[in-house]
Protein backbone atom coordinates (compact mmCIF):
# COMPACT_ATOMS: atom_id res chain seq x y z
CA UNK A 1 0.00 0.00 0.00
CA UNK A 2 1.44 3.42 -1.31
CA UNK A 3 2.22 5.73 1.90
CA UNK A 4 -0.52 8.69 1.64
CA UNK A 5 0.07 12.83 1.35
CA UNK A 6 -0.39 12.64 5.46
CA UNK A 7 1.85 9.73 5.88
CA UNK A 8 4.57 11.20 4.26
CA UNK A 9 3.96 14.56 6.13
CA UNK A 10 3.92 12.77 9.76
CA UNK A 11 7.16 11.31 8.72
CA UNK A 12 8.75 14.63 7.89
CA UNK A 13 7.86 15.79 11.19
CA UNK A 14 9.02 12.87 12.72
CA UNK A 15 12.39 13.07 11.43
CA UNK A 16 13.09 16.81 11.52
CA UNK A 17 11.90 16.60 14.94
CA UNK A 18 14.16 13.91 15.76
CA UNK A 19 16.88 15.18 13.87
CA UNK A 20 16.80 18.45 16.25
CA UNK A 21 16.22 17.27 19.19
CA UNK A 22 19.32 14.98 18.78
CA UNK A 23 21.20 17.57 17.20
CA UNK A 24 20.34 20.72 18.50
CA UNK A 25 20.09 18.96 21.81
CA UNK A 26 23.96 17.43 21.85
CA UNK A 27 24.76 21.27 21.15
CA UNK A 28 23.03 22.64 24.30
CA UNK A 29 24.68 19.93 26.20
CA UNK A 30 27.75 20.95 24.60
CA UNK A 31 27.94 24.24 26.98
CA UNK A 32 28.40 21.51 30.11
CA UNK A 33 32.25 21.16 30.80
CA UNK A 34 33.61 17.56 29.31
CA UNK A 35 30.60 16.60 27.43
CA UNK A 36 30.22 17.15 23.90
CA UNK A 37 32.69 18.68 21.14
CA UNK A 38 32.39 19.04 17.77
CA UNK A 39 33.52 15.91 16.58
CA UNK A 40 30.32 14.38 19.01
CA UNK A 41 27.96 17.22 18.04
CA UNK A 42 28.87 16.43 13.60
CA UNK A 43 28.55 12.53 14.72
CA UNK A 44 24.78 13.59 16.57
CA UNK A 45 23.95 15.08 13.38
CA UNK A 46 25.12 12.74 11.07
CA UNK A 47 24.01 9.39 12.45
CA UNK A 48 20.51 10.87 12.92
CA UNK A 49 20.38 12.21 9.11
CA UNK A 50 21.71 8.19 8.40
CA UNK A 51 19.17 6.73 10.63
CA UNK A 52 15.99 8.81 9.60
CA UNK A 53 16.60 7.92 6.32
CA UNK A 54 16.76 4.31 7.16
CA UNK A 55 13.44 4.94 8.87
CA UNK A 56 10.97 6.91 6.88
CA UNK A 57 13.32 7.15 3.64
CA UNK A 58 10.63 4.42 1.84
CA UNK A 59 7.97 6.92 3.40
CA UNK A 60 8.84 10.27 2.07
CA UNK A 61 12.03 10.31 0.97
CA UNK A 62 13.33 11.50 4.42
CA UNK A 63 14.40 14.96 3.56
CA UNK A 64 14.04 16.66 6.78
CA UNK A 65 14.97 19.50 5.00
CA UNK A 66 13.69 22.40 3.00
CA UNK A 67 16.27 22.90 1.17
CA UNK A 68 16.49 19.26 0.37
CA UNK A 69 12.68 19.09 -0.42
CA UNK A 70 13.40 22.48 -2.57
CA UNK A 71 15.53 21.36 -5.04
CA UNK A 72 13.66 18.13 -5.41
CA UNK A 73 10.97 20.40 -6.38
CA UNK A 74 12.87 22.35 -9.07
CA UNK A 75 13.79 19.17 -10.54
CA UNK A 76 9.84 17.67 -10.75
CA UNK A 77 10.71 15.35 -8.65
CA UNK A 78 7.85 16.39 -5.88
CA UNK A 79 4.59 17.70 -6.98
CA UNK A 80 4.36 21.64 -5.12
CA UNK A 81 1.25 20.32 -2.81
CA UNK A 82 3.40 18.12 -1.47
CA UNK A 83 6.46 19.95 -1.32
CA UNK A 84 4.33 22.60 0.65
CA UNK A 85 3.44 19.89 3.06
CA UNK A 86 6.93 18.88 4.03
CA UNK A 87 7.97 22.51 4.37
CA UNK A 88 4.82 22.80 6.75
CA UNK A 89 5.81 19.47 7.81
CA UNK A 90 9.47 20.20 8.66
CA UNK A 91 9.29 23.57 9.98
CA UNK A 92 6.86 22.46 12.62
CA UNK A 93 8.99 19.25 13.74
CA UNK A 94 12.15 21.66 13.70
CA UNK A 95 9.99 24.19 16.05
CA UNK A 96 8.53 21.14 18.33
CA UNK A 97 12.01 19.79 19.20
CA UNK A 98 13.09 22.90 20.18
CA UNK A 99 9.94 23.42 22.30
CA UNK A 100 10.82 20.20 24.06
CA UNK A 101 14.54 20.72 24.40
CA UNK A 102 13.85 24.61 25.65
CA UNK A 103 11.16 22.76 28.18
CA UNK A 104 13.70 20.06 29.37
CA UNK A 105 16.74 21.66 29.85
CA UNK A 106 17.93 24.36 32.85
CA UNK A 107 18.07 27.81 31.07
CA UNK A 108 21.78 28.06 31.43
CA UNK A 109 22.68 24.96 29.46
CA UNK A 110 19.96 25.74 26.64
CA UNK A 111 20.55 29.62 26.90
CA UNK A 112 24.43 29.31 26.94
CA UNK A 113 24.08 27.72 23.12
CA UNK A 114 20.88 29.46 21.97
CA UNK A 115 19.18 26.43 22.01
CA UNK A 116 21.49 25.14 19.63
CA UNK A 117 20.45 27.93 16.88
CA UNK A 118 23.30 28.03 14.16
CA UNK A 119 24.71 31.95 14.40
CA UNK A 120 28.12 32.89 12.88
CA UNK A 121 31.11 32.95 14.94
CA UNK A 122 34.84 33.87 14.65
CA UNK A 123 34.42 36.69 12.79
CA UNK A 124 32.43 35.49 10.03
CA UNK A 125 30.01 37.87 8.90
CA UNK A 126 26.60 37.62 7.44
CA UNK A 127 28.04 37.47 3.91
CA UNK A 128 30.60 35.22 4.26
CA UNK A 129 27.95 32.08 6.37
CA UNK A 130 25.71 32.89 3.18
CA UNK A 131 28.95 31.80 1.05
CA UNK A 132 29.93 28.62 3.07
CA UNK A 133 26.08 27.68 4.06
CA UNK A 134 25.87 27.83 0.01
CA UNK A 135 29.23 25.81 -0.79
CA UNK A 136 27.78 22.86 2.18
CA UNK A 137 24.27 22.55 1.18
CA UNK A 138 25.57 22.43 -2.60
CA UNK A 139 28.07 19.57 -1.19
CA UNK A 140 25.34 17.57 0.81
CA UNK A 141 22.36 18.11 -1.98
CA UNK A 142 25.21 16.66 -4.74
CA UNK A 143 25.36 13.53 -2.83
CA UNK A 144 21.83 13.18 -2.14
CA UNK A 145 21.40 13.23 -5.75
CA UNK A 146 24.26 11.11 -6.47
CA UNK A 147 23.39 8.18 -4.21
CA UNK A 148 19.79 8.30 -3.47
CA UNK A 149 17.67 10.25 -6.37
CA UNK A 150 20.14 8.55 -9.29
CA UNK A 151 18.73 5.11 -9.43
CA UNK A 152 22.17 4.21 -10.90
CA UNK A 153 24.27 5.48 -7.63
CA UNK A 154 24.93 3.85 -4.38
CA UNK A 155 21.39 3.69 -3.44
CA UNK A 156 22.18 0.69 -0.80
CA UNK A 157 24.38 2.58 1.07
CA UNK A 158 23.00 6.45 0.66
CA UNK A 159 22.50 6.54 4.42
CA UNK A 160 25.99 6.41 5.45
CA UNK A 161 26.82 8.68 2.71
CA UNK A 162 24.19 11.09 3.47
CA UNK A 163 24.85 11.36 6.87
CA UNK A 164 28.64 11.01 6.51
CA UNK A 165 28.56 14.12 3.79
CA UNK A 166 26.55 15.94 6.78
CA UNK A 167 29.70 15.08 9.33
CA UNK A 168 31.83 16.57 7.17
CA UNK A 169 30.67 19.08 6.50
CA UNK A 170 29.80 20.15 10.35
CA UNK A 171 33.35 19.32 10.74
CA UNK A 172 34.20 22.34 8.45
CA UNK A 173 31.43 24.81 8.89
CA UNK A 174 30.27 24.20 12.20
CA UNK A 175 32.52 26.84 14.40
CA UNK A 176 32.14 28.88 11.50
CA UNK A 177 28.67 29.11 10.85
CA UNK A 178 27.35 26.38 12.65
CA UNK A 179 27.07 24.28 9.26
CA UNK A 180 23.11 24.45 9.36
CA UNK A 181 22.18 23.12 6.05
CA UNK A 182 18.67 23.26 6.60
CA UNK A 183 16.45 26.45 7.01
CA UNK A 184 14.08 23.96 9.43
CA UNK A 185 17.07 23.09 11.57
CA UNK A 186 17.52 26.75 12.13
CA UNK A 187 14.26 27.95 12.57
CA UNK A 188 13.24 26.02 15.33
CA UNK A 189 15.59 26.71 17.86
CA UNK A 190 15.99 30.12 16.64
CA UNK A 191 12.16 30.77 17.26
CA UNK A 192 12.33 29.25 20.91
CA UNK A 193 15.30 31.16 21.81
CA UNK A 194 14.74 34.54 19.96
CA UNK A 195 18.18 34.13 18.33
CA UNK A 196 18.10 35.71 14.90
CA UNK A 197 21.43 36.98 14.24
CA UNK A 198 21.89 36.44 10.42
CA UNK A 199 18.70 34.01 9.99
CA UNK A 200 18.44 35.07 5.90
CA UNK A 201 21.82 33.38 5.37
CA UNK A 202 20.47 30.19 6.64
CA UNK A 203 17.65 30.31 4.33
CA UNK A 204 19.43 31.88 1.47
CA UNK A 205 22.57 29.81 1.37
CA UNK A 206 20.60 26.59 1.61
CA UNK A 207 18.10 27.11 -0.58
CA UNK A 208 20.84 28.32 -3.45
CA UNK A 209 22.89 25.73 -2.89
CA UNK A 210 20.48 23.04 -3.10
CA UNK A 211 19.47 24.26 -6.08
CA UNK A 212 22.78 24.59 -7.37
CA UNK A 213 23.65 21.26 -6.91
CA UNK A 214 20.33 19.66 -8.06
CA UNK A 215 20.00 21.40 -11.71
CA UNK A 216 24.22 20.62 -12.19
CA UNK A 217 23.53 17.32 -10.84
CA UNK A 218 20.43 16.39 -13.21
CA UNK A 219 21.40 18.67 -15.99
CA UNK A 220 25.26 17.89 -16.58
CA UNK A 221 26.96 15.51 -13.88
CA UNK A 222 24.21 13.00 -13.64
CA UNK A 223 23.03 12.51 -17.40
CA UNK A 224 23.12 9.49 -19.27
CA UNK A 225 25.21 9.07 -22.49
Amino acid sequence: MAPTSLSKCAAEFIGTFTLVFVGAGTVCLSAIPGTHNLLSIAIAFGLTVAAMICAIGHISGAHINPAVTFALLITKKIEPPLAIGYIIAQLAGATFAAFVLKDMFAPGIWDAKHLGTTIPDHGFTPMATFYLETILTFFLVFVIFGSAVDKRGANTICALAIGGTVTLDILLGGPLTGASMNPARTFGPALMSGTWTAHWAYWAGPLLGAALAALSYTHFIGKSE
